[in-house]
């Protein structure tokens, strides 16, 4: 294979999905057809819509891809990037469709972006983009509670949530369930406790799970467990700091952070909270105290660590810098940070890569439960929650009654709890985790042809998938 076609081939980021796809689909029995209505994306909106900005006109290019509809509505986030490109789109639509069906989250896959540096703008400009975005998409019907669900994505936040749910009800008047047309909102605007931090709490609940098998981690020469594991983690976006501020608690030793602006080291470990005070004082991670600085932040994945978490872009690790990586696990926060070129190199050296298909899924997973608050207009736990404690509360006293012992603050504190928004939001990402990891690892080793958890969590994927359109009666 020539150097230029190799090139190519990293760069296409559907590319690398759709080979990924047909990889794991020789390990399925289902017809060519139905394969190749799974693999293609349904429907790719370009679009480019002029804005009035300060006294002049700018044109400004989006998109919205809605890749598979065998479940209503399709669900994927909006990001803000100048890097922004219909592959791109495409392949994160393709990746939110079979990470929707690896985490049994009823949605198909969707995705949108603008091309803009959202920095170069100032509040008020964004707004407009933002808004005129939005009305793009409802003229074409890609925006609706039960259509297609955006969220929050790399460059966006709950602020440009909110402008496009208030865009989507101006245009629907009356309609009820208009807020559920986007997760990812503030809690004022019909949020859910538990957002912001679900993608990173998910990727430590699947590490958690995945190091916590004695065998997989015996292969690795590691011990069962996070505790004392020593992490990289790349990127302090909101993704990686959650993440990182995860496994500390969890008793991993997080020794490297990188950003775009350089990384910092500490053998004796990094206090994630004090780095990221430190970044929002002074603009930079580096010169933290304590810590070495690294000129050339790519060169900290190539540092000696158990587990190495690339929570920024794709692509982070390829052909060039695969065979100096040292981590022992890969644990994919980030959308295809690894290359498939690189992952042959990774997976003949005996690294177990967590893919990002399964480990990322933890913010579709929260926003299909902000959706769901959305649409029953209530909030989880504000029916039960007191019931439940008057109830707890009345166990305790009659166990003191009964053995004549008082429990201690603490422990009454712990067991009167009743669960609130944030408690039962936090419960059932980790249920579904856990889960999630356990059927792709029991596919894993199942099908002893099959080479790697990543091409068993495409296969329990399009097992889903084709499944569901089986049953619409598309295909017999």
């Amino acid at each position: 294979m020539s150097k230029k076609i190799s090139e190519q081939r990293e760069h296409s980021f559907f590319g690398d999905v759709v080979n990924y796809f047909e990889r794991a689909a020789k390990y399925t029995k289902f017809p060519k057809g139905l394969l190749d209505q799974i693999k293609d994306c349904n429907s790719v909106y370009r679009m480019k819509f002029p804005v009035r900005l300060k006294g002049r006109i700018e044109v400004i290019t989006a998109y919205r891809v809605e890749h598979s509809q065998h479940k209503l509505p399709v669900k994927g986030g909006i990001r803000y990037s100048t890097a922004v490109n219909q592959d791109e789109v495409m392949a994160l639509a393709a990746l939110m469709t079979y990470k929707c069906a690896v985490v049994d989250v009823p949605f198909g896959g969707a995705k949108g972006g603008v091309c803009i540096n959202p920095r170069a703008y100032d509040e008020v400009e964004l707004e407009q983009i933002t808004r005129r975005y939005t009305s793009e998409l409802i003229k074409k019907n890609f925006i609706g509670p039960g259509v297609d669900v955006p969220a929050p994505d790399y460059g966006t936040s709950g602020r440009e949530m909110a402008w496009i749910a208030d865009t989507y009800a101006a245009f629907n008047p009356g309609q009820i369930d208009a807020i559920g047309c986007v997760t990812g909102k503030p809690i004022s605007q019909g949020g859910i406790r538990g957002r912001t931090a679900a993608t990173g709490k998910g990727v430590y609940f699947g590490v958690r799970e995945a190091v916590s098998n004695k065998d997989d981690m015996k292969k690795l020469g590691l011990t069962a467990g996070l505790r004392g594991k020593s992490v990289i983690v790349q990127g302090l976006g909101n993704v990686g700091y959650h993440t990182a501020k995860f496994f500390q608690e969890g008793g991993a030793n997080i020794i490297a952070i990188a950003e775009y602006e350089g990384a910092i080291y500490d053998k004796n470990g990094l206090d994630v909270e004090e780095v990221f005070k430190h970044r929002k004082k002074t603009g930079s991670i580096l010169n933290f105290k304590n810590a070495k600085n690294i000129k050339n932040s790519a060169k900290a994945l190539e540092m000696d660590c158990d587990i190495l978490i690339p929570a920024a872009l794709e692509n982070q690790i390829n052909s060039s810098n695969a065979k100096r990586i040292k981590a022992k696990i890969i644990a994919e926060a980030a959308n295809g940070p690894v290359t498939p070129e690189a992952e042959k190199i990774l997976l003949d050296k005996g690294v177990l890569i967590i893919p990002d298909l399964y480990l990322n899924a933890g913010g579709v997973t929260v926003s299909y439960f902000e959706w769901l608050k959305n649409l029953s207009h209530v909030r989880f736990g504000r029916m039960g929650k007191r019931y439940e404690e008057l109830i707890n509360k009345t166990i305790v006293e009659s166990i003191e009654s009964t053995t004549g012992k008082t429990l201690n603050t603490k422990q009454k504190r712990i067991i009167l709890h009743g669960a609130g928004e944030e408690d039962l939001v936090n419960s059932g990402l980790e249920e579904t985790m856990v889960n999630a990891y356990n059927e792709i690892r029991e596919t894993w080793k199942r099908n002893k042809r099959i080479p790697d958890l990543r091409t068993a969590a495409f296969v329990v994927a399009i097992e889903k998938i084709a499944n569901s359109y089986i049953a619409l009666g598309i295909f017999p």
